[in-house]
């Protein structure tokens, strides 16, 4: 795959399948590997505490629990979004043909901490507030701010100007992002089906077919505006 293949890409549920598919076994396969057993390995603290009840009773007294509590709160609010976004940001390198450097899993504690955690927490309360809103409304939030991390990370946005960008970019795409999460549901089943290794595949894949489609919507945008996409205001 030459490096610059990408560019001919076109927003569809199939083509960011398929070329997500080409993308993990090209010369980023062991990074992006070890990225997501990493990050499946940091997901168990930020699944939160959880304690039985026996009898009326904790098993453990809640005053050592609460602050265990807090530190996990903490640890998925402060920590685990920006290993998640340098994750996404690395499978867009590769999607690009570039080299995707494990160190990107932590470029965002350099450069973006703030704007990460912030946009974790925007983002979480609107799909949340979505949610509230009889479902609905919260898949149409979510799929309408999938690409919050890629322009966090990718073209270095503020997260408003991140969020109200996403809004702007999934317009017309809203249905191919649900689609897809769907499709990436029964992925990871059928990765479940065989085993530890098949998990690992199609969560690569996964990736690879959002990044992908991240990309696709950009070259779109950059064939209607050959301006490059600095900020909101700019298109």
């Amino acid at each position: 795959m030459e490096n610059n293949n990408y560019l001919q890409l076109y927003p569809s549920l199939g083509g960011s399948f398929s070329f997500g598919w080409k993308v993990i076994f090209q010369k980023s396969f062991l990074p992006l590997l070890i990225a997501v057993i990493l990050c499946g390995l940091l997901d168990g603290p930020a699944a939160g505490v959880n304690w039985k009840i026996d009898e009326g009773h904790f098993t453990f007294p809640f005053l050592f629990m609460f602050p265990v509590i807090l530190i996990g709160l903490a640890y998925s609010i402060l920590f685990k979004p920006v290993i998640d976004y340098g994750e996404q940001y690395m499978f867009l390198k590769a999607v690009r043909g570039e080299e995707a450097e494990i160190k990107l899993l932590i470029e965002g504690f350099r450069t973006k901490y703030l704007n990460i955690v912030l946009a974790n927490l925007i983002v979480f309360a609107l799909v949340m507030v979505g949610f509230i809103m009889l479902i609905i409304p919260g898949i149409i939030i979510a799929c309408r701010l999938a690409f919050v991390s890629y322009l966090i990370m990718d073209k270095d946005l503020e997260p408003i100007k991140a969020i109200e960008k996403s809004w702007q970019m999934t317009k017309g795409h809203g249905w191919t992002i649900f689609f897809m999460a769907i499709v990436s549901f029964f992925l990871f089943i059928a990765g479940i089906i065989v085993f530890i290794f098949g998990v690992l595949i199609s969560l690569m894949w996964i990736h690879a077919a959002f990044a992908t489609l991240y990309q696709s919507v950009l070259n779109q945008l950059d064939d209607e505006n050959p301006i490059p996409i600095l900020g909101v205001n700019e298109i």
